[in-house]
């Protein structure tokens, strides 16, 4: 009997032991993409403080925004994913406002993928309205909408929230998770609307753009613009996807993790991180502009100054 207890003592430690491996191997791993993402994000918004036309061309505009929420996002969402794999208590209102901005800048990536395919839409088969439709000041106004859009069903659920607890429970400290401040049904239901409302829309709008770009281009036959750009929205939708995918998370986590204890960690590398990760790379090193930028850059090591 003692030599099964101690068995079972040496077997809980060497697992133990290999979680604290692969946990530790995990966060080496995603550092060291998001220290490429940072290196990949600064060469990018050096081209954009440096040359003077692209600060005033609304698809670029668009791109940095993009990039500076997901950058917004992925740390937020690695602080919070640490001090819940650590156990690390946060004060509820800190908690509560680091979940809603997440979340926000969440949705807003989707918004945000629609509104580049729309400008690429105008772009291809609108070319001569296309100056008069994609402004500068008319991309700031698409950014405020996002926002505005994304922050709606937050407020909701902060209303609700409010109304459904004591005041005396936001003095205290909890492990940061949405599970955890889920007080009322109508919270999900909340979520859940938005989820299916923002990602059909977004998706029918990427596939009427990418259907009408590639209509285009076939009408063309060698236009290279059209066929890129096709492309460019094809890969909108490829993150969408990624994005979507995200949500099968809580899925994924509830029936598969009895049998594989590292489901959490792959779906937050693989539907939370990935697809913000490779947007500078795929968006950045495919544009003309900014993929010059980038390789004169990477080859001087030295970053442009201001003209």
């Amino acid at each position: 009997m003692a030599n099964s207890i101690q068995l079972d003592s040496n077997m809980t430690a060497h697992d133990n032991v290999t979680k604290e491996v692969v946990r530790t191997i995990y966060f080496i791993l995603v550092l060291l993409m998001f220290c490429i993402f940072l290196y990949f994000m600064a060469v990018i918004l050096n081209a954009f403080f440096t040359i003077p036309h692209v600060q005033e061309n609304p698809r670029y505009k668009l791109f940095i925004h993009m990039l500076v929420n997901d950058l917004a996002y992925l740390v937020i969402s690695l602080f919070l994913f640490i001090s819940s794999v650590y156990f690390i208590y946060l004060p509820l209102p800190i908690c509560y406002t680091l979940l809603s901005f997440s979340t926000c800048a969440f949705r807003i990536t989707p918004y945000n993928l629609a509104v580049m395919s729309l400008e690429r839409y105008a772009a291809i088969c609108h070319p001569l309205r296309h100056a008069q439709l994609c402004t500068a000041q008319r991309s700031s106004a698409a950014i405020a909408f996002m926002w505005t859009v994304g922050l709606i069903p937050q407020l909701a659920d902060f209303i609700t929230f409010c109304f459904n607890v004591e005041k005396r429970i936001f003095s205290i400290n909890i492990i940061c998770n949405w599970a955890l401040l889920i007080v009322n049904e109508l919270q999900v239901v909340i979520k859940t609307i938005t989820i299916i409302i923002s990602f059909t829309i977004v998706g029918l709008i990427i596939a009427y753009t990418y259907l009408k770009v590639m209509l285009v281009a076939r009408r063309i036959g060698s236009g290279k613009s059209a066929s890129k750009a096709g492309k460019t929205v094809l890969l909108h939708a490829f993150q969408l996807m990624l994005c979507m995918l995200s949500f099968t998370s809580s899925y994924t986590e509830k029936y598969i993790i009895p049998y594989f204890l590292y489901m959490p960690i792959i779906n937050f590398f693989l539907f939370m991180c990935l697809p913000r990760f490779i947007s500078p790379l795929i968006y950045g090193i495919r544009d003309e502009v900014l993929g010059k930028h980038i390789r004169n850059v990477c080859s001087s090591g030295r970053f442009s100054t201001v003209k």
